[in-house]
C-alpha cells in the first residue's frame, strides 16, 4: 500500500489504521502527484490511496501516469465528494474507484482489500449520486446513438448490452438479476463478459463507458 496525500496528519492517520490490519502493509507515503507516481515504479504497491487535491501534480494526473505504465498498482481515491468536481476525472483516468474521506475505518479496509482483488468500491448508490450530478460534465457523449458506432457495443450481444446499462445505472447484480428476471450468477457471468468486451477493468470503467456512449442518463433506468 502506498498513502498519497499532502497533509502530514492524514498519512499518519491513515498509517496508523493500515498498520493495524494484519493483512495490509504500508510500503511507503508521497506527499504530492510527481512523487506518488516515482514511489509506485519503485515500490510496484498493490494498491495505491490516492488524494486528488495537492500541490503540483494532482490525484488525477499521478492516476493517469500510474496506470498508463501498465503496472500491477491499481488506484483508490479518498475524496470529499461533495466538494471535489474533479472525482469523475480521476475515474476516467483509471482508478478503480473512490471512498469518502469519512468512510468509517471499516469502510476504507474493506474498500482496500476490494480493490486489491481486482474489484471495484464504488457503492451503487454512490455511483448513482457521483454520475447524476457530474454527467453533464462528461464530454463526447454522442446523444440519441445508443453508442451504436463504437465497436465495442457492436460486440455485445443483445443480452450483454442490457447488462451493459444496467450496470451504467449503478444497479447491483442483485437488482439486475431481479429486472431481467435472471439468477445473480448468470448476471455476474454476464458482467464478466461484458467487462472483457469492452476493455473495462472493473464495473467503475463499464459506468463511465456507459455514460461516454450516452447509453444511460442521470435518474433514467435502463
Amino acid at each position: 500500500m502506498l498513502i498519497v496525500d499532502d497533509q502530514s496528519l492524514q498519512r499518519y492517520g491513515f498509517r496508523m489504521l493500515l498498520e493495524t490490519a494484519p493483512d495490509t502493509e504500508v510500503v511507503g507515503e508521497a506527499a504530492h502527484g510527481a512523487e506518488a507516481v516515482r514511489m509506485a515504479a519503485e515500490l510496484r504497491p498493490d494498491v495505491v490511496l490516492m488524494d486528488i487535491r495537492m500541490p503540483g501534480m494532482d490525484g488525477i494526473e499521478a492516476t493517469r501516469r500510474i496506470i498508463a505504465t501498465g503496472g500491477r498498482s491499481r488506484i483508490l481515491v479518498l475524496t470529499t465528494f461533495d466538494l471535489d468536481e474533479y472525482a469523475h476525472a480521476v475515474l476516467r483516468a483509471g482508478a478503480s474507484g473512490f471512498l469518502l474521506k469519512d468512510a468509517r475505518p471499516e469502510e476504507l479496509l474493506a474498500g482496500i482489500r476490494a480493490v486489491a482483488e481486482g474489484d471495484a468500491v464504488i457503492a451503487p448508490a454512490l455511483t448513482r449520486r457521483l454520475l447524476d450530478t457530474y454527467a453533464h460534465h462528461l464530454p463526447g457523449a454522442p446523444q440519441g446513438r445508443e453508442g451504436s458506432m463504437d465497436p465495442r457495443w457492436r460486440a455485445l450481444t443483445d443480452r450483454e448490452r442490457e447488462i451493459l446499462v444496467a450496470i451504467g445505472q449503478g444497479w447491483t447484480n442483485g437488482e439486475i438479476a431481479k429486472h431481467l428476471v435472471l439468477s445473480e450468477s448468470t448476471v455476474k457471468t454476464h458482467a464478466g463478459r461484458v467487462l472483457a468486451k469492452i476493455g473495462a477493468r472493473d464495473r467503475v470503467q463499464a459506468v463511465i463507458f456507459a455514460y461516454d456512449l450516452g447509453l444511460t442518463h442521470p435518474n433514467t433506468p435502463g
